[in-house]
C-alpha cells in the first residue's frame, strides 16, 4: 500500500439514508492537483470533512503525515458575525502588512477589493463573507489545501485570477490541491488528475476534465454499463469539447485522433438553421430590439426640476422598497458599489469596473408617477391637485421609452410634498417639467438587436449592470431614455438566481404541480410527458410524490427550469443557470437546451457553460455592449489591458463619431492594437445607426473593414452557407476520388467524365473558399 500524504485506508460511512463510502482506501501525495466530481448528494463534500478530521469514518481510517498542514474553504463559513473584515479575513494585519507583499496585496485586492475592513462581517452579503472566508485561507500556507466551491459568487475575472494563483502558488511537486467545484474550465485549467466519487467508491484519472471525460466515455464504452443516458450526454459533452471548444484547441489533454474515433456516430449539437427556423415561426421577426437605451442611477444631489435642485428625491442606492424602486431592488451589486464608495478603510480592487457618468434630461409630465425616474432611483411624493391624484401604473411600457403613466391633473393651487414633508408649489399648467438625473450610466447610449432563434451568452463584472440590463429585455424597468421594442409574439420566461417562484409550491407534491400542464409535449421531434422530461433533468419516478420543499437546492433548481419549459416560453433569459448543479447536471441542462427552438440569453460566470450552449457571447463593459468574437478570452484581454492602465477601445472611431450624438451601438467594440489588444482578441464594433433604428455599416480597424449591425449578420449567414457548400462539394469530390480508384482503367469516357467533374469541383470551391476567407477577415 503507498504511504499518502493524507489518505483513506479501507474507510465506509453510511447516513442514515445513504452510503456514502464502502471500503474506500484513496490518498493524496505532495504535488497532486486533484478535481472531484461527482453528483450531488454522492460524497465529495464529505470526502473533503474526512480529510479535514470533521468527519469520523464508520471504519477505517484516515491517515496524515507528521506536521501535515491542511486547509478547507467550506460551503458555510466559520466567521464570527461580530468582528470585522480586517479581523476575520487579514486575523489583524495591518495595512503595511499585506500591502507590503506582493502575493498576499493580490490576494486581498482580488478577493476584498471594493469591501472595507472596517465593516462587519455580519453586515456582508453572502458573496462578499465567501470572499473573505477564501481570501483568510489564501493567506496562510498549507501543505494540502480543499476547497469546496471556490468559484461561487466570483466573476469571470476573478475566476481567472484564481486559477493562476492555485497554479503558481506552490512549485512544481510541492504542496497540494483538492478541488470540488462544478466550473469545467476551471477544473481543467487547474487540475492535473481527477475523482469521480459515486456509488460509494471513489475512481481515480489522470489528466484534467477534457481528459477526465474522454477516459469516461471509453470505460462506459468497454463495461457497457446501466446508466446509458449518463454515457451519452458525456460522450455528447466530449464532442463539443473536441469540435467547438476554442479556448481549448491549443491546450487538448488528449490523443485528437482517438478521440474523433470516440465521437465519430455523435450527432451535431445542434441544427442552428433549423432552430433558427423553428424560432422565427414562433417569434415573428421581431424579438427585442435596444435603440438608444440609457439607464442612470440617480446619484446623491443629482436631480433637478425645472432647474431646481431636488436632494430629497433621491433615494440612496443601497435603500430600495416596495414603493420606490431604487438600485438594490433592480440591481444589487451596482447597488452595493454605490454603497462601498461612501465608506472608509476600503480595499482598493485588482480590477476596477470602468464606470460612465452623466445626466440625462427628461419631459415629465409626472414626476410621482413617471416610470423613467421611479427605475433610476428616484422618488418624488405624490402630486396633489385640485382635482384629483395621479395613480401609480400597474407595470411600465417599455415600447418607445415615453412614460405610460396618466399625466396628473393640472389647475390652481397645485403641490408638490417633499420628503419633509413641506409643500412645494408647482406652475398652474399642463406643460412638462424638465428633469435632469445625475448618476451612474449602467447603459450608455446602446442599441442591441435581438433577433428570432438567437442564442446570446452575456459576461461581466459583479457591478457591470447585467441584472439590470435583463430587466430592461423583459420590461421590468423602463430605461431612462430610449425605446425599447419588444415584439408582439413574444413570451419571455426568466431562469431568476432566486427560487421565489417555487415557495408558493412548497406544500404541494412534484406530481400535482405537473398535473397542471399540458399532458405530453414534442421536444427532438418526439413526445414526451412531464414526467419524461422531470427524469431526464436528473429526477427518479419515486420522487413524484415528493413535496416541493423537501427538494435539495438542485432538485429546486432543475424544477424551476422544467416548470419554464412547460410553460413553453419562446424567449428564454437565465441569470446563472449553473447555480445549485453538478457537472453531470449541466450536462443535462445543456442537451435539454441544445434542442430549444427559441430565444436564449444567458448570463453566467461559468464561461465553459456560457459558450457551450450559446453562439456568440457579450460582454457588459463601460455601460457598452460589447461583442466577443473569440468567446469570453477576448473580455479578459479587454480587462487586463484596463487593469495595466490602457484604454482597451481607444482605437474605437465610431465611437468617437457618435459622441455627443443619439442612437448610438453597443453591440461591440474594437480593441486598439495600440493599446496592446493582440488582433485575435479585438472585437468588431456593431457600427452607427440607421435610419430606422438597425444597427448597421461598417468599423475599420488597422485599414481593414468590419462589418456590423445587419451586415455582420447577412456575412455571417453567408459564411455558413458558404461552408456547406465546401463540405458539400469535397464530399463529392472524395466520392469521385474513390469511384475513380475502383472503375475499370480502360473505360476512358466514364474516367473522363469523372475527371470533368472534379475539374468542375475545383473550379466551384477556389472562387468560394476565397470569399469564405474575406468575410471571415471582416467578420474577425
Amino acid at each position: 500500500m503507498p504511504i499518502y500524504d493524507i489518505g483513506l485506508e479501507q474507510v465506509s460511512l453510511a447516513f442514515a439514508t445513504k452510503t456514502i463510502f464502502t471500503d474506500v482506501t484513496q490518498g493524496v501525495f505532495e504535488g497532486d492537483r486533484i478535481g472531484i466530481v461527482g453528483r450531488n448528494g454522492d460524497g465529495k463534500s464529505t470526502l473533503l470533512h474526512l480529510f479535514n478530521g470533521t468527519q469520523e469514518p464508520d471504519t477505517g481510517r484516515v491517515t496524515k503525515r507528521g506536521g501535515l498542514s491542511f486547509g478547507m474553504l467550506d460551503q458555510r463559513d466559520p466567521l464570527d458575525d461580530n468582528a470585522t473584515v480586517r479581523q476575520a479575513a487579514l486575523e489583524g494585519r495591518e495595512d503595511y502588512e499585506w500591502a507590503s507583499e506582493t502575493r498576499s496585496r493580490e490576494i486581498v485586492e482580488a478577493l476584498l477589493g471594493g469591501i472595507s475592513l472596517d465593516a462587519r462581517i455580519g453586515s456582508l452579503s453572502g458573496g462578499q463573507r465567501r470572499r473573505a472566508d477564501l481570501a483568510r485561507l489564501l493567506l496562510k500556507d498549507w501543505d494540502i489545501l480543499a476547497l469546496d466551491e471556490p468559484t461561487n459568487h466570483l466573476d469571470v475575472v476573478t475566476i481567472h485570477w484564481l486559477a493562476e494563483h492555485l497554479k503558481t502558488r506552490w512549485g512544481k511537486g510541492q504542496g497540494a490541491l483538492l478541488l470540488v467545484t462544478h466550473d469545467r474550465w476551471f477544473l481543467d485549467e487547474v487540475c492535473e488528475s481527477m475523482w469521480e466519487v459515486h456509488d460509494g467508491t471513489i475512481d481515480p484519472f489522470e489528466g484534467g476534465y477534457s481528459a477526465y471525460m474522454l477516459q469516461r466515455v471509453e470505460r462506459d464504452r468497454q463495461a457497457d454499463v446501466r446508466e446509458a443516458r449518463r454515457r451519452n450526454l458525456a460522450r455528447k459533452e466530449l464532442a463539443w469539447l473536441s469540435r467547438g471548444a476554442r479556448a481549448r484547441s491549443t491546450k487538448q489533454k488528449f490523443h485528437v485522433k482517438q478521440a474523433r474515433e470516440l465521437i465519430a456516430d455523435v450527432p451535431p449539437l445542434r441544427n442552428t438553421l433549423e432552430l433558427k427556423q423553428m424560432a422565427t415561426s414562433r417569434l415573428g421577426k421581431q424579438v427585442v430590439d435596444l435603440i438608444g437605451v440609457t439607464q442612470v442611477f440617480a446619484a446623491e444631489n443629482g436631480v433637478t426640476v425645472d432647474g431646481t435642485p431636488r436632494p430629497d428625491a433621491v433615494r440612496p442606492a443601497f435603500m430600495g422598497d416596495a414603493d420606490t424602486a431604487g438600485a438594490a431592488a433592480i440591481d444589487p451589486d451596482v447597488a452595493e458599489m454605490a454603497a462601498s464608495a461612501s465608506r472608509v478603510d476600503v480595499v482598493r480592487p485588482m480590477y476596477a469596473e470602468p464606470q460612465t457618468y452623466g445626466a440625462v434630461e427628461l419631459a415629465v409630465d409626472d414626476l410621482s408617477t413617471d416610470p423613467r425616474l421611479r427605475d433610476a432611483g428616484v422618488a418624488f411624493a405624490p402630486t396633489v391637485t385640485s382635482d384629483s391624484s395621479a395613480e401609480r401604473p400597474d407595470a411600465p411600457s417599455v415600447t418607445g421609452g415615453e412614460p405610460s403613466a396618466r399625466s396628473a391633473s393640472s389647475g390652481e393651487g397645485a403641490t408638490l410634498q417633499d420628503a419633509t414633508g413641506e409643500a412645494t408649489a408647482l406652475p398652474a399648467t399642463s406643460a412638462a417639467h424638465k428633469v435632469s438625473v445625475t448618476g451612474r450610466k449602467v447603459l450608455d447610449d446602446v442599441t442591441w438587436l435581438i433577433g428570432p432563434g438567437d442564442r446570446f451568452g452575456i459576461v461581466g463584472a459583479n457591478g457591470a449592470g447585467k441584472s439590470t440590463l435583463l430587466k430592461i429585455l423583459d420590461g421590468s424597468i423602463t430605461p431612462t431614455a430610449g425605446h425599447v421594442n419588444i415584439g408582439k409574439t413574444v413570451r419571455f420566461a426568466v431562469l431568476s438566481q432566486r427560487l421565489d417562484e417555487l415557495e408558493a409550491l412548497g406544500k404541494y407534491k412534484v406530481k400535482e404541480v405537473l398535473s397542471r400542464y399540458k399532458p405530453s409535449y414534442i421536444v427532438d421531434g418526439k413526445e414526451v410527458t412531464p414526467g419524461q422530461l422531470m427524469e431526464r433533468l436528473g429526477f427518479e419516478a419515486a420522487q413524484l410524490m415528493t413535496p416541493i420543499r423537501d427538494l435539495s437546492g438542485g432538485q429546486k433548481r432543475r424544477m424551476q427550469l422544467l416548470l419554464i419549459l412547460l410553460d413553453e416560453p419562446n424567449v428564454l433569459i437565465m441569470d446563472e443557470p449553473g447555480n445549485d448543479l453538478d457537472t453531470d447536471m449541466l450536462a443535462v441542462m445543456e442537451d435539454l437546451l441544445d434542442t430549444w427552438p427559441g430565444t436564449l440569453i444567458v448570463v453566467s460566470h461559468d464561461r465553459y457553460l456560457l459558450e457551450r450552449v450559446t453562439d456568440q457571447q457579450f460582454a457588459l463593459i463601460g455601460g457598452k455592449i460589447r461583442h466577443l468574437p473569440g468567446g469570453v478570452a477576448d473580455y479578459l484581454a479587454m480587462t487586463e489591458a484596463i487593469k495595466a492602465g490602457r484604454d482597451p477601445f481607444a482605437g474605437d472611431a465610431a465611437s468617437n463619431r457618435r459622441k455627443g450624438s443619439a442612437g448610438a451601438t453597443g453591440t461591440a467594440t474594437p480593441a486598439d492594437d495600440a493599446a496592446g489588444i493582440a488582433d485575435d482578441a479585438a472585437a468588431p464594433e456593431h457600427g452607427s445607426q440607421s435610419g430606422n433604428g438597425g444597427a448597421t455599416g461598417t468599423a475599420t480597424v488597422g485599414g481593414t473593414p468590419k462589418l456590423t449591425g445587419k451586415a455582420f449578420h447577412e456575412a455571417s449567414k453567408r459564411v455558413s452557407q458558404i461552408e456547406r457548400k465546401l463540405a458539400k462539394l469535397e464530399e463529392e469530390k472524395s466520392e469521385l476520388e474513390t469511384r475513380m480508384a475502383a472503375h475499370d482503367p480502360s473505360d476512358y469516357a466514364g474516367l473522363n467524365e469523372m475527371n470533368v467533374r472534379l475539374l468542375t469541383i475545383a473550379e466551384e470551391t477556389e472562387p468560394l473558399e476565397v470569399e469564405w476567407m474575406e468575410l471571415s477577415e471582416q467578420l474577425e
